[in-house]
């Protein structure tokens, strides 16, 4: 008993200090009418109390269910704030204060619920350690061999129960609430999880250091919380007030953006202090005047002969922003002073988006504006220029409005001018400046493909299925009725995925390859590494379906192209609204010959006239590139120069104060 009396007197000096005898004797009376109710049987008589306490506070659960009510309501707009300012703390916490104001919710109310609940049990307490409050002796507190004023520290046995009783009883309660409480069941199940832990841990420490009978108290008060919420939902019913569209929408968009960069990271990230610290010198720096962005390693290319224009014919510094730590930007940057490469991850890229300050920006990113990434909120008048990475039409493998809110395109040629130009029109978007550049990649790929060594006319034919990698493609859909016409004409075939495929689908190329591990013809390759690029124009025929690859393929060597009339790759399906034939499917028919899936039984046979006529395709194939692809050998410099004479063009108008 002395150690108990001790850890007693402990707990005592610990409690807050609040008179607790008015609302204790109050709270006596009910206590005692309760006991009258229940025959004098403690543990009822506490149901009967829990039961009158819920009855007394209902104005207050009203008033509680009144503003989660109105937090979820909010919620969508909430997401919409975090979804447009994702990444910027600071822009979410100012416009997540507007919109409290604006509805007049203040977050920190929510907290008088649980003071009243604090304060309540503070006098049960008093109630149970004095029963005189309750006009009640200590022989009331008796219930066979339980001494409901006892403490489960300083006993054993079934007082244990209590905190057990506690405990159970908070998770009943949590996961009631994730079904029946408007606000606790729009949140997340991890938030839910949380939430429940943090309950059930409080109510078992609760219950051991408080005496029985209040631990009983709180189980039965636990209970009767789901009876109280279902009440509520009748009283105030929450689906008269939410939008589920709004708020399921929102959300889906929210998850999204937070899933950004691939899957969540759960250690630490070995770039983030380079992240960071590139973050911050992007930013130190005043007056950018050009800035290019690179989606990952090897979009370079795209940019290359633009970049060594500006180079060669400015004293202009390049800023260049990669999402790919390992990007070969940096090392460029080490032997270049004016070359500048930040790392920023794609979803801190968010921000700098938001935040972006230049005359110039350059990407070859579409959707720019229409998605996560936007137009900068801090200048309007930036200019954000396009640049191809794709040589053929704009409105079949994009969507809609992929370049709506760019204010310049540097076309590949004008067949790209009238598409777009269409494409403004049937959508209503603003009107771009249209440059006709022509397509850097192209012009190098050419010149590494002269540089090869001259084939050797007795060598065997190359033969390479390289397939686009979406749905129903050649590997998926007739890998083997394409293999089994090629293998054994004395050809040399190579498979080579799309490197997205490997990426997507690698149990599925494991299964294809050890399905022709045991072939012995020796005349057939899978190549898996995507280094190089010589297989690709080594070969003599390319077979593939939807690849973007076979255009480029094409018009640098000459060569022929078997295209596969697998499903067709659609983004945009509304694309026949602006009148014109994609370029890749007009031309499929002209650089090559095409085959439905269903026609392949004399595919080898066709395959062989290709390589006969492989002389006359090479003059046709080259005038088509001459045709299609603008300025052949120029396209650095006439992007460079429309980059320079626009950034003279700011200076003036910021000169002459416009």
């Amino acid at each position: 008993m002395g150690r108990r009396r001790k850890l007693e007197t402990l707990f005592e000096r610990r409690r807050v200090k609040v008179d607790m005898n008015v609302l204790a004797l109050l709270l006596g009376k009910v206590m005692m009418l309760s006991y009258t109710i229940g025959m004098k049987n403690y543990p009822l008589s506490m149901l009967i109390f829990t039961l009158f306490t819920k009855i007394i506070l209902l104005p207050v659960g009203l008033w509680t269910q009144k503003r989660s009510i109105k937090m979820v309501v909010m919620q969508p707009e909430l997401n919409r704030i975090q979804i447009k300012y994702f990444g910027d703390k600071d822009a979410v916490a100012d416009h997540t204060t507007e919109l409290y104001q604006k509805n007049k919710y203040n977050p920190f109310a929510n907290m008088i619920p649980l003071l009243i609940q604090i304060v309540i049990l503070l006098s049960i307490v008093a109630v149970v350690r004095q029963p005189e409050y309750a006009g009640m002796t200590m022989n009331d507190l008796h219930t066979g061999n339980i001494f409901w004023g006892s403490y489960p520290y300083g006993a054993w046995g079934r007082y244990w129960l209590a905190p057990i009783l506690a405990g159970v009883s908070s998770v009943i309660l949590s996961l009631a609430q994730n079904h029946i409480n408007p606000l606790q069941r729009e949140q997340s199940k991890s938030a839910q999880n949380s939430t429940m832990l943090f309950s059930v841990g409080v109510s078992a420490v609760l219950g051991c250091m408080v005496p029985v009978g209040v631990a009983l108290y709180w189980g039965c008060s636990n209970l009767l919380a789901i009876v109280q919420q279902l009440v509520l939902n009748v009283l105030m019913n929450p689906n008269k007030y939410i939008d589920r569209k709004a708020l399921d929408s929102t959300r889906e968009e929210l998850e999204e953006l937070k899933d950004i960069g691939g899957e969540r990271r759960r250690f630490h990230n070995p770039y983030a202090f380079k992240e960071r610290a590139d973050y911050k010198r992007f930013f130190h720096v005043v007056n950018k005047h050009i800035v290019f962005y690179s989606e990952k390693n090897g979009f370079y290319k795209y940019f290359e002969n633009i970049i060594n224009y500006l180079l060669e014919n400015t004293k202009l510094t390049i800023h260049y922003v990669t999402s790919d730590p390992e990007d070969d930007i940096f090392d460029r940057a080490k032997s270049n002073s004016r070359i500048r490469g930040y790392y920023i991850g794609e979803k801190r890229l968010i921000t700098l988006f938001m935040k972006m300050d230049a005359d110039i920006v350059v990407m070859t990113m579409p959707d720019l504006d229409n998605y996560h990434y936007k137009r900068s909120y801090i200048r309007k008048d930036i200019e954000y220029v396009y640049v191809c990475h794709y040589p053929m039409s704009t409105h079949l493998v994009f969507n809609a409005d992929a370049f709506a809110h760019y204010d310049t395109f540097l076309c590949v040629g004008d067949f790209q001018y009238d598409e777009i130009r269409k494409q403004e029109e049937v959508s209503g978007s603003k009107t771009k400046k249209l440059i006709s550049c022509g397509y850097g990649q192209m012009e190098n790929l050419q010149s590494a493909y002269n540089a090869l060594s001259v084939n050797d006319v007795n060598k065997k034919k190359k033969i390479l299925l390289a397939p686009s990698w979406q749905v129903d493609n050649i590997l998926d859909l007739c890998l083997d009725e394409v293999l089994k016409e090629v293998l054994g004409r004395g050809w040399h075939v190579v498979v080579r995925p799309h490197p997205e495929y490997m990426k997507r689908y690698q149990s599925r190329m494991d299964k294809i390859v050890e399905r022709y591990r045991d072939y012995k013809g020796g005349d057939l390759e899978f190549e898996l590494d995507f280094t190089k690029n010589n297989s690709i124009f080594e070969s003599d025929v390319l077979i593939t379906d939807w690849s973007g690859t076979a255009y480029e393929f094409a018009f640098v060597t000459g060569k022929p192209v078997a295209f596969i009339d697998t499903p067709m790759k659609i983004h945009n399906p509304s694309y026949k609204e602006i009148g014109i034939e994609p370029l890749e499917i007009r031309l499929r028919s002209q650089v090559g010959i095409r085959v439905s899936p269903g026609e392949l039984a004399e595919f080898g046979d066709k395959i062989e006239n290709l390589l006969e006529k492989t002389e006359s395709y090479i003059d046709k194939n080259r005038a088509l590139r001459d045709q299609y692809i603008a300025n052949f050998g120029k396209s650095g410099e006439i992007g460079g120069e429309y980059l320079i004479a626009s950034l003279r063009e700011k200076a003036k108008k910021a000169k002459s104060g416009q």
